[in-house]
């Protein structure tokens, strides 16, 4: 199995597509892992080689002792193009992995080509929710806030039509690292980039969820309004909007990255 060697950590990561593509990084959400982007692999990979990554604390990747931070999620992935030999790459993020890559696209705007930043905000929650949670996942455990979680991630209607894909998300939930995932909870608990905005550098695309109660459409106008020349699309779905909108959320972030814009 192919793993990066950092410094305090191995990344577990993947390549599909061929190796004279352009690379794309794609970066997972909390509670998930490089698979969270399986419906993505085909139709991207006909026009980028595709890295898929497990972020630290999850899958397997090293869970290294918490609380994580942004700044240290977003070091691994410079860390991960350096052992990859890989100059500057597409990358597209969702939920707590798009808040690393707001801190990539203003302090290593030079690694990156375009960033597609999905289902996420400058700031998510509140310090006494996100404490109350991590404090319920040491004690009990993930299965204690894996329903919950998944009624956010997935649409009502979406979860009753699609029981294999929800299944599959709700078992990659489950199954995560308590104290990993715990670690990285703290990383979204203290992430607050609104005033930092505009300090990143790179041709950005916005994917909000029309339905998405956790960041909402107006978090992502929040984001578009703020970061320089952002384009914003909004797709039918909630917070996974790559799973439950996978076939829209395809066409619009490859057609941005692939420098045909988006739309809506």
């Amino acid at each position: 199995m192919p793993f990066a060697e950092l410094k305090d950590a191995r990344l577990f990561y993947q390549w599909d597509g061929s190796e004279s593509a352009p690379a794309l990084v794609f970066c997972n959400s909390l509670g998930t892992t490089h698979r969270m982007w399986d419906a993505q692999v085909g139709a991207f990979s006909q026009h980028f080689r595709v890295l898929r990554y497990d972020s630290r604390g999850h899958g397997q990747s090293s869970v290294t002792p918490g609380p994580y931070s942004i700044v240290q999620l977003a070091n691994d992935v410079v860390h991960l193009l350096d052992a990859l030999k890989l100059d500057r790459v597409y990358f597209c993020g969702l939920s707590l992995g798009a808040m690393t890559g707001m801190y990539l696209g203003s302090q290593a705007a030079n690694r990156f080509h375009k960033m597609a930043l999905c289902n996420t905000a400058a700031k998510i929650g509140n310090v006494d929710a996100w404490n109350t949670r991590i404090a319920t996942v040491e004690k009990e455990g993930m299965k204690a806030v894996a329903g919950s979680v998944i009624e956010r991630w997935l649409t009502t209607g979406y979860r009753g039509t699609h029981p294999k894909e929800t299944g599959e998300m709700l078992g990659m939930l489950q199954n995560a690292n308590c104290k990993g995932y715990a670690a990285s909870c703290a990383a979204v608990r203290d992430m607050d980039y609104r005033e930092k905005l505009s300090q990143i550098r790179v041709p950005t695309l916005i994917v909000a969820g029309t339905h998405d109660p956790v960041t909402t459409p107006a978090d992502g106008h929040f984001l578009q309004e703020r970061i320089p020349g952002a384009q914003y699309t909004e797709l039918s779905a909630a917070h996974i909007s790559n799973v439950e909108a996978c076939f829209d959320f395809n066409r619009e972030v490859l057609g941005f990255l692939r420098g045909m814009g988006a739309h809506g």
